[in-house]
C-alpha cells in the first residue's frame, strides 16, 4: 500500500484497526508531509508499531523530463507502472499553484481538448495525484499555495481519488492547502457535484460550460447529451448554497464558433441571476482544428457579459511555450 494514498481519517482507522492510537496518524502526516520523513523508524514509535507500518511504502512518481520558463514549468512524471502523466507549476505574484492530473487519458472526448483525444488507460489513486504536489515542491524547492485539479483527466469520473486527494492536501497536519485554494475542474458530471457538495470537505469547484445552449455545448463536449446545460447549472447551484463558495463557470473562447457578443447575451440570459462567476479563457494551439479568438474580442465578450450583470474575467495565460495551458497535455510526447 502507498502511504501518499491514505486520508489522515483513512490512516487512523487503519490504526485503530489494528490495536493502535489513531492519534498517531497525526504525527504520521506531520513527519512525512512537513518534515519530509520517509522512513517509519525516525518516528519514534516502538517496533510493534513500525512493524505494523511497514505494510506502508513511500511511493511517488519518477520525473522523466522537466521543462520550466520564467512564469510555468512542467513535468512528465513515470508512475509504477510505467504509465505517464504531466503536472504544471504556474509561478504567480501571490505564490506557486500546480495544476495536477487524476486520470493517464482522458475518456470525456472533448473536442477542443489535446488530452480529451488520447482514450484513458486508467485512473490514478489520491496518492499519485499527492506525489505530483510533491514532485513539484521537491524539484521546484517551492512550497504551494493553490491546487488546480485541471490537468489531464476528468476528475469526476475518479470521485474516490479525487475526494481522497483534497482531504490530504488541504489537512493541516498535511500539506495544508487552504480549501478555498483548492479547485477542482469538472466538465459537468451532474450526479457528482452534488455528491462533492455534500462531501466532507469541498473545495472550490470550476465547471466546464464553454458554449450557451445545449446545441454547441453537445457539438463541442460530448458529456452534454448526458448532462445538458440546465441540469448542470441545478447542480452548480445546489453547490454554492450548499457550500457557500461561488461557482466558476470556465468559457474557453473560440474564434467564429462561441465568442460573438449574441453568444454572451445567450449565456448571460441563461445564468439568470444566479451567483456564478464566469472565466474566459483565451484558447491554447493544439492540433484539434480550433483557432484562438483575438483580444478584442475576449474583451467584447467579457464587457457584454458585464453590461448584462454577470462577473466575469480574463484567465492569464500561462505556459502556453512549454505545451503546458489548459488542454495541451499529453501534446508533446504521446
Amino acid at each position: 500500500m502507498n502511504i501518499f494514498d491514505m486520508t489522515m481519517e483513512n490512516l487512523g482507522n487503519y490504526l485503530r484497526d489494528n490495536n493502535e492510537n489513531p492519534a498517531k496518524s497525526g504525527i504520521l502526516f506531520d513527519g512525512i508531509y512537513k518534515r519530509g520523513v520517509r522512513d517509519f523508524r525516525e518516528f519514534g514509535f516502538s517496533e510493534r508499531v513500525v512493524e505494523k507500518l511497514s505494510a506502508f511504502d513511500f511511493v511517488e512518481p519518477k520525473v522523466v523530463r522537466k521543462l520550466q520558463n520564467e512564469s510555468a514549468a512542467k513535468l512528465l512524471l513515470e508512475l509504477a507502472d510505467g504509465n505517464l502523466c504531466e503536472t504544471v507549476l504556474m509561478r504567480q505574484r501571490f505564490g506557486a499553484c500546480v495544476c495536477v492530473s487524476t486520470q493517464v487519458g482522458c475518456n470525456m472526448g472533448c473536442k477542443f481538448c489535446r488530452s480529451g483525444q488520447i482514450k484513458k488507460r486508467r485512473n490514478l489513486t489520491a496518492g499519485e495525484i499527492v506525489g505530483q504536489v510533491l514532485a513539484i515542491e521537491r524539484e521546484f524547492s517551492c512550497k504551494i499555495y493553490g491546487v488546480s485539479v485541471m490537468g489531464i483527466g476528468e476528475p469526476f469520473d475518479n470521485f474516490e481519488a479525487t475526494r481522497d486527494f483534497c482531504e490530504i492536501v488541504t489537512e493541516d497536519k498535511g500539506l495544508a492547502v487552504g480549501k478555498r485554494h483548492v479547485t477542482v475542474s469538472t466538465c459537468g458530471i451532474v450526479s457528482e457535484i452534488y455528491r462533492f457538495a455534500d462531501s466532507s470537505r469541498p473545495t472550490s469547484l470550476a465547471i466546464s460550460l464553454h458554449a450557451p445552449n445545449d446545441a454547441l455545448r453537445s457539438e463541442l463536449m460530448p458529456i452534454n447529451k448526458k448532462y445538458p446545460i440546465s441540469e448542470v447549472l441545478s447542480a452548480a447551484e445546489y453547490y454554492t448554497k450548499k457550500t457557500r463558495k461561488r461557482v466558476t463557470l470556465e468559457y474557453i473562447m473560440l474564434e467564429g464558433l462561441n465568442d460573438g457578443k449574441n453568444h454572451a447575451e445567450e449565456l448571460a440570459s441563461v445564468i439568470g441571476g444566479r451567483d456564478f462567476y464566469v472565466n474566459l479563457i483565451p484558447y491554447n494551439s493544439t492540433d484539434c482544428g480550433f483557432s484562438k479568438s483575438s483580444p478584442e474580442k475576449i474583451s467584447e465578450f467579457c464587457a457584454a457579459l458585464k453590461e448584462n450583470g454577470i462577473v466575469a474575467t480574463k484567465r492569464k495565460e500561462f505556459g502556453t511555450e512549454l505545451n503546458a495551458a489548459c488542454g495541451q497535455l499529453l501534446s508533446d510526447y504521446t
